[in-house]
């Protein structure tokens, strides 16, 4: 399967210059995909574009990314309907730092015959005089030539206007091309569908300015089987720095794909081979209850994501919810797990010495109304402290019980948890 086919198969391939397909079978192309550094990470979404730079790099091309310091201070109309809110230089070059670490986990910048690149296209945008880019870019395009792009006509017709500034992004972005080209060769843009436009604006720019072939190509928008917009929770963004989401929250959020994406979503975000995932896909089909492809979307992206050591983490903390075992979590993690359960404040003081008697705790967290009832409920088996169970109702809860030297946490029967902080 050559890089073309592996697009169509993945479902990655929504429209295509043509004579992209001979063109990849027979040379080594350069190609790039633009990130907007409109924060300090790339987020869930982004991986959409990362994993087309990958397989580009897979099939021995050579794959730029392209981080828009330049073009991030205007802003892409595309998909917006609103005027982004624009950020200060220092806030771009900033956000440029946070983005090169993440993608630097994905592409390989050493590689001997095709290592990927990073470039901002400050560094050409800036310097360029507003005169000189009317005369030598601007004079290429024709307003009824840029109205008529899907982009700009959705927010002319259906926002609230458009600034000039916004507008001129397709010629900025045009102009990025023609300066990959120049630079590096690039013969090749890639992005969502929708983009079409403004790559389509960037070859026919190198055909005018260097009579040379550009070529495009773009994948589809992701959306979920509810027709939600791809990696947008009610939790809110789901991102790829571990300090924005945690690899917890990361991993869960793959767990719960719906069965309807887990297959699709395989394709799209995973390396996993066309046979591997059939054998998921049978596999989910004869048990969906297991989950067996969402366990295994789950553990790759996070893998790398996050790498092995954070996947080994969210694995053993997903399986805390189900009674595994605590006593290696840190207290991140445990407040990752616990966000939403029941939680009671107790004092410090009360774990010193010989500590806290159970009975006290099984009462401040609700789960009996009497030290009776309690004791009951203790010796009944029903009990457990960090996930083991207790079934001594004169048992003593000490310091050395909580996490981190904060935290514990007591679970009534099967799934009833409950939080108790140390303050």
């Amino acid at each position: 399967m050559n890089m073309y086919e592996e697009f169509q198969w993945r479902g990655m391939l929504y429209d295509a210059s043509e004579g992209l397909r001979e063109a990849l079978l027979k040379e080594s192309l350069t190609g790039y995909i633009g990130f907007d550094p409109t924060a300090a990470s790339l987020h869930v979404g982004s991986l959409v574009q990362i994993m087309q730079l990958v397989r580009l790099q897979q099939y021995g091309h050579k794959p730029i990314a392209l981080v828009g310091g330049g073009t991030g201070m205007i802003g892409d109309p595309s998909g917006k309907t609103l005027e982004r809110q624009l950020l200060s230089k220092e806030q771009i070059a900033f956000n440029v730092e946070g983005i090169r670490g993440q993608l630097e986990r994905f592409l390989d910048f050493e590689h001997t015959s095709n290592p990927a690149m990073l470039v901002n296209n400050l560094d050409w945008l800036l310097p360029i005089s507003m005169i000189d880019f009317l005369r030598d870019v601007g004079k290429h395009f024709t307003v009824n030539y840029m109205l008529a792009k899907e982009s700009v006509k959705r927010r002319y017709e259906e926002g609230d206007g458009i600034s000039f500034a916004e507008f001129s992004y397709m010629l900025l972005q045009a102009y990025d091309f023609v300066e990959l080209f120049d630079r590096y060769h690039c013969a090749l843009q890639m992005g969502g569908s929708d983009q079409w436009g403004n790559i389509v604006a960037g070859t026919e720019l190198i055909r005018k300015l260097r009579g040379a072939r550009g070529y495009g190509m773009v994948f589809p928008l992701v959306t979920t089987s509810a027709g939600v917009k791809f990696g947008k929770t009610e939790a809110g963004t789901i991102w790829l720095d571990a300090n924005l989401t945690s690899p917890f929250r990361f991993y869960q959020f793959w767990i719960n794909t719906d069965d309807r994406d887990a297959i699709k979503y395989l394709k799209f975000f995973t390396m996993l081979n066309q046979e591997e995932i059939a054998d998921l896909e049978a596999a989910m089909e004869g048990a969906p209850e297991k989950r067996v492809a969402q366990r295994r979307l789950a553990q790759e992206v996070t893998r790398m994501v996050h790498g092995e050591n954070e996947l080994r983490k969210a694995m053993q903390a997903s399986q805390v919810l189900f009674g595994g075992e605590i006593a290696d979590l840190d207290a991140r993690d445990v407040l990752d797990i616990f966000a939403e359960v029941p939680s009671s404040d107790l004092a410090a003081t009360s774990f010193a010495g010989e500590g806290l008697p159970i009975v006290d705790a099984v009462i401040a967290c609700g789960y009996a109304t009497s030290r009776g009832a309690a004791r009951r409920l203790i010796e009944g088996g029903g009990i457990y402290v960090n996930n083991r169970r207790v079934s001594d109702a004169q048992a003593l809860l000490d310091h050395s019980l909580l996490i981190e030297g904060r935290y514990l946490v007591m679970r009534k029967g099967a799934r009833e948890y409950h939080l108790i902080r140390a303050i």
